[in-house]
Order: structure tokens, then C-alpha cells, then sequence
């Protein structure tokens, strides 16, 4: 499949459409596992207020904020509350909060003035990431990405995948 983004009849119905509000307080303290994770991740950082972003929707589940370095002129990232490191650390059981992320990158993107129609969303496959922190790219419109940018984010190439060739 080449960058098609899953249809709504696919996505899970339980996000509420994105609202800016102030930092909600995570539901759970970080597993004592998680707690070394926590402080030295920059997307932990922005999800818990410490490192600033121009965060544009934040819930108990998820954070998104613009990418520091945009492909597009929409460029955002849906990142988890909870550390996981990186896309293939998904089991099926996250199928449910993945279909949540590219919901909300959507509400996101409509609600920012982008096009879901001319989106392209993906997970870079490790080691191809920078932050080690699940992060969804929300990139539009596609037209407008630069010709580096269209290699980094190649659609199901060897370093970054679309969201319905994710393998759980």
C-alpha cells in the first residue's frame, strides 16, 4: 500500500476532537522501569510538561506537537503518555491506541487547516528514529514535501511505514 491513510469506518470512536488545554496529570506513576526511561526522553519531557513544545492537542493518553523539523507545512507528531520505545515494541494489544493516534493525527490535522486526503502517516522503523519514544508523523500535503523529506519518509520503504504495514 503506498501511504494510503486508514479510513474513519477503521478508527476507533473513543478520542474526543482536539481541544489546547493545560497538561491533564498522568492517571498512573511511571513502573519503576520506566522511571530511568522517563528522564532521559525529550518526548517524556514534553508529555510532562518539563521540556517546552508547542503542544496543540494533549489528553490523558496523548500528546501532539508540531515537529521541530517539518516536511510539510503540516508536520505534527502524536506521541504517547507511556514510554514505548519505538514501533516494533507494539504488540496486538496496542492496535486499539494505535487506531486512537492516527484518529486524533487526523482531528488534528483538519482542525490545524491540513487535508487528510493529501496526508501521509507513518512510524519511522528502528534504528531510523531520532527520539526513541513512539512517535506517529502526521506529514501534509504530500505535494509540498521537499525531496529529502520524500526520501526520509518514503512510504513502507525500509525505515519508515505506514500505519496499516505495521506488524504486530
Amino acid at each position: 500500500m503506498s501511504g494510503q491513510t486508514p479510513q474513519p469506518s477503521q478508527l476507533s470512536q473513543a478520542s474526543q476532537p482536539p481541544q489546547p488545554s493545560q497538561p491533564p496529570q498522568p492517571s498512573q506513576p511511571p513502573q519503576p522501569s520506566q522511571a530511568g526511561e522517563r528522564g532521559r526522553c525529550t518526548f517524556c519531557k514534553i508529555s510532562d510538561g518539563i521540556e517546552p513544545s508547542n503542544i496543540v492537542h494533549q489528553d490523558e493518553e496523548f500528546v501532539v506537537f508540531p515537529d521541530m523539523r517539518p516536511a510539510a507545512p503540516h508536520h505534527y507528531l502524536v506521541i504517547t503518555r507511556h514510554h514505548y520505545t519505538d514501533v516494533k515494541s507494539l504488540t496486538k494489544e496496542n492496535i486499539p491506541m494505535v487506531e486512537k493516534m492516527v484518529k486524533l493525527g487526523q482531528e488534528v490535522l483538519t482542525a490545524q487547516g491540513g487535508s487528510t486526503s493529501a496526508a501521509r502517516l507513518g512510524f519511522h522503523w528502528p534504528p531510523f528514529h531520532t527520539v526513541s519514544h513512539l512517535h506517529l508523523h502526521i506529514i501534509a500535503p504530500e505535494s509540498e514535501m521537499g525531496f529529502i523529506s520524500r526520501g526520509m519518509f518514503k512510504t513502507n520503504s525500509f525505515w519508515f511505514v505506514s500505519v496499516s504495514n505495521v506488524c504486530f
